[in-house]
């Protein structure tokens, strides 16, 4: 049976900004994906953000009325990415089954995400951003990115886009960082100044961290995804699996391939590591596999 994935932005289409057209690699690939019988895994759509008279987006505000069984949300806003009916249409989607992958960026990009309440607070409350919920370490609560002033923190330099980042898959070995071959994924898409996840300090045993990142600026280790399992809330509703990401970075055209260009705010200069090594895009392919399976999981 084919899964309904729905790949979302939280800005309106414009063509010098991270609008959908950006993700066009990973849309394409996980519509590639097949069974062993060879017949597609999954459908893909991908949108934008649309607003309503009322301000609201009318898939994510009735999203729980949809077919989709996943929402990879990607939050490229600056705060205004979502409105309270998205929110809710979000949590009841989550609280019939659905499962959500949420990312963002550096300092405030995507704070929208922190609007999500109820059976999404927790997937909201592992996104740290500069403004809202800080990363409650205070000596994390500085620059470490130094080449970008004009962003701040959190700021992470995994490296520069194109190039790819050495990950440390944390203990126990989670099954989204395993190759087919059954050793451990070793790359992801590298950026220089991610975004900042983690757990929360009351989260439960089925919120955890997967993997980590190290900086190239400072040496520091900081989270790349934090993963939710299945889980029943307090009214008996059965939660979809989630994912918290520490940038859309790992997902975007731009990380992957830098040929396909970028908007014109970007300023930093390229890497060509994943260009130079084939097993990097493979783990990122693995990756994004593993995370859809993974996701469709009941």
């Amino acid at each position: 049976m084919v899964s309904h994935i729905l790949l979302q932005t939280t800005i309106q289409t414009h063509p010098d900004d991270w609008a959908i057209a950006r993700f066009s690699l990973l849309q394409d690939y996980l519509a590639s994906l097949t069974d062993a019988d060879g017949k597609p895994l999954f459908e893909v759509t991908a949108r934008d953000r649309q607003t309503d008279q009322q301000g609201n987006d009318p898939v994510l505000s009735n999203l729980d009325q949809s077919n989709f069984s996943q929402l990879w949300l990607f939050a490229v806003d600056v705060g205004d990415g979502l409105s309270a009916a998205d929110c809710e249409g979000i949590q009841r989607f989550r609280q019939r089954g659905g499962a959500i992958l949420t990312t963002r960026d550096h300092q405030d990009l995507g704070s929208s995400l922190g609007k999500l309440s109820g059976a999404c607070h927790p997937l909201a409350s592992t996104h740290f951003f500069h403004s809202q919920n800080p990363e409650p370490e205070l000596d994390r609560q500085q620059r470490d990115d130094q080449e970008t002033q004009e962003i701040s923190w959190p700021n992470y330099h995994s490296g520069r886009n194109g190039d790819y980042q050495v990950i440390q898959p944390t203990e126990p070995l989670h099954g989204l960082l395993l190759r087919p071959t059954g050793e451990a994924l070793q790359y992801l898409p590298a950026h220089p100044h991610e975004g900042a996840v983690g757990v929360p300090l009351n989260g439960d045993s089925g919120i955890r961290a997967i993997a980590t990142g190290t900086s190239k600026i400072s040496g520091r280790p900081f989270t790349l995804a934090v993963i939710f399992e299945q889980a029943v809330d307090s009214s008996g509703h059965k939660l979809g699996r989630a994912v918290a990401e520490s940038t859309f970075h790992h997902f975007c055209d731009y990380n992957w391939d830098t040929n396909f260009g970028c908007p014109s705010f970007v300023s930093e200069p390229v890497g060509d590591g994943i260009a130079q090594n084939p097993q990097a895009l493979e783990d990122i392919h693995t990756y994004i596999r593993n995370l859809a399976l993974w996701l469709d999981a009941a």
